[in-house]
């Protein structure tokens, strides 16, 4: 059997994780969340990436979201939900302290559960004919409080309530202009700009990177900096990287960063 999430070296630093049930449009099953928080992981302890592309396979669908054809066998009830509950939040919680930035391709439907792992991101890019939505009120159920999060951090209070109140589905465009997607291109011409962000990415100095996702994700939080938390903001001065960087610029070179 192919493995529900594959997993891709695209370049020398950057990986890509693919959502891998085609014939499903890739709808998310308990497996594949399990599996995908996994390697988010295992990955996160391989300090030789520098980016983590996700993506669905094909170029219909990144993911429609939970397959509700496992309502009944693993949802049918509270306790089966909090299960699968658990899964979904551990998978997003890898996805957000992964210390790798991360860079989702969007080509066609991203909605629920896939909109969940797009919003838990870093960046989004997708194709004009892609759309997006969480219209789980047509089911019964609500997102939970760790599966919100993402969705509110992304594009705020009123935009989160627009989606889930009304449940429709919005087209590219509109998702660019709530802050869903953080660009919109061609269909044909997705996976190349996805990657070309992903090689920006990691020609940057990757401790530099892992520094500005922790301080960003650090200050989402009301608890007042401690002293020791600012004086981290000056750690990057003493790096090799430092030293290549401005010696680079200095010299008019390209830098070649090697994460110490």
């Amino acid at each position: 059997m192919e493995e529900v999430i594959q997993v891709h070296k695209l370049d020398e630093n950057i990986v890509c994780l693919v959502l891998n049930r085609p014939d499903k449009l890739n709808a998310l099953t308990k497996p594949m969340w399990a599996q995908l928080g996994e390697t988010m992981r295992a990955l996160a302890h391989d300090e030789s990436i520098r980016c983590v592309v996700l993506r669905g396979a094909g170029d219909r669908s990144f993911s429609p979201g939970n397959d509700i054809s496992e309502f009944e066998t693993e949802r049918a009830n509270a306790d089966q939900a909090r299960a699968y509950g658990k899964v979904m939040r551990d998978t997003l919680e890898a996805i957000d302290n992964s210390p790798h930035p991360t860079v989702a391709l969007i080509q066609g439907i991203c909605i629920g559960g896939g909109l969940e792992i797009a919003a838990h991101c870093d960046l989004r890019i997708c194709g004009q004919s892609s759309r997006f939505g969480v219209p789980i009120n047509r089911l019964g159920l609500v997102m939970s409080y760790p599966e919100i999060s993402g969705l509110l951090n992304l594009v705020g209070r009123a935009t989160t309530l627009d989606l889930l109140l009304q449940g429709r589905i919005v087209e590219a465009a509109e998702a660019k202009d709530l802050g869903l997607v953080n660009s919109v291109v061609s269909d044909d011409s997705v996976e190349k700009e996805a990657l070309a962000i992903a090689r920006r990415i990691a020609q940057g100095a990757p401790l530099v990177a892992r520094w500005h996702k922790k301080f960003i994700n650090r200050l989402q939080h009301p608890e007042p900096l401690s002293d020791e938390e600012v004086d981290e903001g000056f750690d990057c001065y003493g790096t090799e990287d430092f030293q290549i960087g401005y010696q680079s610029f200095l010299k008019k070179q390209k830098p070649v960063f090697k994460g110490r």
